[in-house]
């Protein structure tokens, strides 16, 4: 009978042991896997929020963890900077929000990087944004449909620069010189383009550059190049570069070009560049177009206004990042979008009163 008691409660701890193995083998498989694979946001989560329990004693989940990549510009631009400042702002005070901001070929590159899924939104100019939605210009034939306004951020300036001893005070200057005009096929090429067309000269007439504002200000300061068109928020970081060696200067557009312009290209506008921008003998004329943010309509309504309610409900960020910042600003951001909203980022304005 002792034989008989020593062997069955011998069986009935080994069953006992093997139960908790199983039930300590479910808890760090299947529970853990569901935290590290579609329930991850729910257990890696530290910036959207935590998870409160509901009364059955569940979870309840938050927003899904949203991973976004943002289209940029040359690191000497204006564009780079604030879009490295709206991924922090994205990832540190957005509903669960992951983004990260790459150095790009600016307009038309981040375009097609929203057409192709590769940037979720991008910075890009709004009259390169207008000829991509109706299919013109460079998109001829092509329009892109996946693109959707975000937000009007400040004025894109166009700067033709040059040094003091180039000898170059005109437009009609140019002619024969060696001018970077912009990347090629870039939103700053086309400015050039059209800036050098309205004041009678073309691409014949001048030895033409595609550079980035970064390799153009190295240019000039070798000697290398006589002009740049340069399309960007001002103070821009290439100019500044130029003039800590050289002394720049910028070439005026005339008011009958700046006519011509605004006449042929309703996107233009008139604009002023204040002679403290960079240290000049006196102020500049010349004409503008905007920078704006778009958004892919891949993303949802619910994604968009997460999007947009951390951007703009955090523009102090954008501010400390880059002077341009301080243009960003709620209550301007629809003035010259030319294109549709996004939904999301419609309805988030329609919550501030910015849009009806």
């Amino acid at each position: 009978m002792r034989k008989w008691l020593m062997v069955t409660l011998s069986l009935v701890i080994v069953l006992t042991l093997a139960a908790c193995g199983g039930n300590n083998d479910g808890n760090n498989g299947g529970g853990g896997d569901s935290n590290n694979g579609a329930g991850s946001n729910n257990g890696q989560n530290t910036e959207g929020g935590s998870n409160t329990e509901n009364e059955g004693g569940g979870e309840q989940a938050e927003s899904e963890r949203l991973r976004i990549t943002i289209g940029t510009g040359g690191t000497s631009g204006t564009y780079h900077p604030l879009g490295v400042a709206a991924a922090q702002i994205f990832s540190n005070k957005g509903d669960n929000i992951t983004a990260n901001a790459v150095s790009t070929d600016a307009s038309v590159a981040n375009i097609n990087g929203i057409a192709d899924g590769t940037y979720q939104i991008a910075f890009v100019q709004n009259d390169i944004t207008y000829y991509a939605a109706n299919g013109t210009e460079m998109f001829d034939g092509a329009p892109v449909e996946k693109v959707a306004g975000f937000g009007v951020l400040y004025p894109e300036v166009i700067q033709i620069i040059t040094t003091e001893d180039s000898g170059i005070e005109t437009l009609d200057d140019l002619k024969g010189k060696r001018v970077a005009v912009g990347q090629a096929a870039s939103g700053a090429e086309l400015n050039a383009r059209q800036v050098l067309e309205a004041a009678g000269i073309t691409y014949d007439d001048i030895e033409e550059a595609y550079l980035s504002f970064g390799d153009a200000s190295q240019q000039l300061k070798d000697n290398n190049l006589d002009a740049a068109f340069i399309t960007a928020g001002t103070p821009t970081g290439a100019v500044q570069d130029l003039g800590a060696s050289n002394e720049v200067k910028l070439i005026p557009i005339p008011d009958d070009i700046r006519a011509k312009l605004k006449e042929t290209y309703p996107f233009y506008t008139d604009f002023t560049i204040p002679k403290d921008t960079y240290d000049l003998a006196e102020d500049v004329d010349t004409v503008t177009v905007s920078a704006i943010l778009v958004i892919s309509k891949d993303l949802s309504e619910e994604e968009g206004y997460r999007l947009a309610q951390a951007f703009y409900d955090n523009t102090a960020d954008l501010a400390a990042a880059h002077q341009k910042g301080e243009l960003i600003t709620l209550e301007t951001a629809i003035e010259g979008m030319p294109i549709d909203l996004h939904p999301g980022v419609a309805k988030y304005f329609k919550e501030k009163g910015i849009v009806e």
